[in-house]
């Protein structure tokens, strides 16, 4: 029957039982869970063959993907970036990139264009613009052309070029000017997320009052922790009302501050983030990142051996890394890429579960997370 999907014999992470669940999807909507009793001559198949089945990943953090940019600034290199993604078992994302004060950041106007378009893969959800209001002293991998003091006038540019599209921006508020830009993307409806940051620790709880909520690669990018100056860091864990983006691969974090961190986050306020580069997905190689060659090896990118820039690995092999670096089970490590990004985006009434009524982005993984299938939208793609 057309526009119907049957899911056959998948397994719920976590479950005890060894019973396995079907999932009927109409159109692009999950419409039943349970033991459907419908001959199979009626619906199209997926037999899930007992792996598990699990809501589609998020990723609020992905520059690039499948040997393409958002940088390279067309609606083919966004079609790439989401078929790839699919592959990897997201199925929605934030298209992260830079805005450049005084160019004319042909990039964040095509991200905005095809936000919610059909890219052939994962769902574009919006954008994440990493700066410009951000602390040169930390940029990281952010080239200073990427970088000016917060402005309301630059705001009211990049708004002229996103829209409602704007779903997340990194802004460092210690930065003269960063309150009224806090307070304005909030008003706006967006995500003020604290990252690329020299801040205090008072200025990191004023940054907070004004309305951030989430933080931006925790630990990267900002001041370590200090007995007699404490930093922004004690201020993010104090607070439960913030969310936060870990980077698992192991490198950006050592496997103990990944540990750590989980324990004071849980699996409620903890978001992995692939912070994926053009190589996600690709052999380890030499590639290009904002016309700056980096080198990919193991599942990490760096533009010199000082200088990480992202990694190349999809989310399920960063909840992989997560688990092992833990203890956590799947459960928990699912939670960091499904529901927790969904409620901090707002979009948890559509994503990041499976329920009856929701959308019907799904993942079937393999017992090593390997990806089986990925179904965005009611589609099924294959890796």
């Amino acid at each position: 029957m057309p526009n119907y999907l049957l899911i056959r014999n998948g397994r719920f992470a976590g479950s005890l039982k060894k019973e396995t669940v079907d999932i009927l999807i109409h159109g692009k909507t999950i419409v039943r869970i349970g033991k459907i009793k419908t001959s199979d001559k009626n619906f199209p198949v997926l037999d899930a063959a007992g792996r598990i089945v699990a809501p589609g990943f998020i990723d609020v953090h992905i520059q690039g993907a499948g040997g393409a940019s958002i940088l390279d600034a067309g609606q083919n290199a966004l079609k790439t970036i989401s078929r790839a993604l699919a592959r990897l078992g997201t199925t929605s994302f934030l298209a992260t990139t830079v805005f450049k004060p005084g160019a004319g950041n042909l990039p964040v106007a095509i991200a905005a264009e095809n936000t919610g378009q059909d890219l052939g893969g994962a769902n574009l959800l919006g954008i994440h613009l990493e700066g410009p209001f951000v602390s040169p002293e930390k940029k990281g991998g952010i080239l200073m052309d990427s970088i000016c003091k917060p402005s309301l006038n630059i705001l009211r540019q990049i708004y002229g070029l996103t829209g409602k599209t704007l779903k997340m921006m990194t802004v460092a508020p210690e930065l003269t000017g960063s309150s009224p830009v806090i307070r304005k993307l909030v008003n706006s409806g967006a995500i003020a997320s604290f990252g690329h940051s020299n801040a205090s620790y008072a200025e990191t709880l004023k940054g907070i009052k004004s309305g951030i909520s989430h933080v931006t690669h925790l630990f990267n990018a900002m001041p370590a922790i200090n007995h007699r100056l404490p930093g922004p860091l004690p201020a993010i864990f104090e607070n439960k009302d913030i969310t936060c983006q870990v980077i698992t691969d192991g490198i950006h974090l050592s496997p103990e501050i990944v540990r750590f961190a989980f324990r004071l986050l849980g699996d409620s306020r903890f978001v992995t983030i692939s912070d994926g580069l053009t190589s996600t997905g690709l052999p380890d190689g030499t590639y290009l990142y904002d016309g700056v060659k980096y080198q990919s090896k193991n599942g990490t990118a760096r533009r010199d051996p000082e200088t990480l820039v992202g990694t190349t690995l999809g989310l399920n092999r960063m909840i992989g890394r997560l688990m092992k670096f833990t203890g956590c089970p799947l459960e928990s490590a699912l939670k960091t890429v499904t529901e927790v990004p969904a409620r901090a985006l707002g979009i948890e009434k559509r994503k990041g579960s499976l329920t009856v009524g929701k959308d019907a982005d799904i993942v079937i993984l393999n017992q090593d997370l390997s990806v089986f299938a990925t179904i965005v939208a009611g589609k099924k793609f294959l890796p």
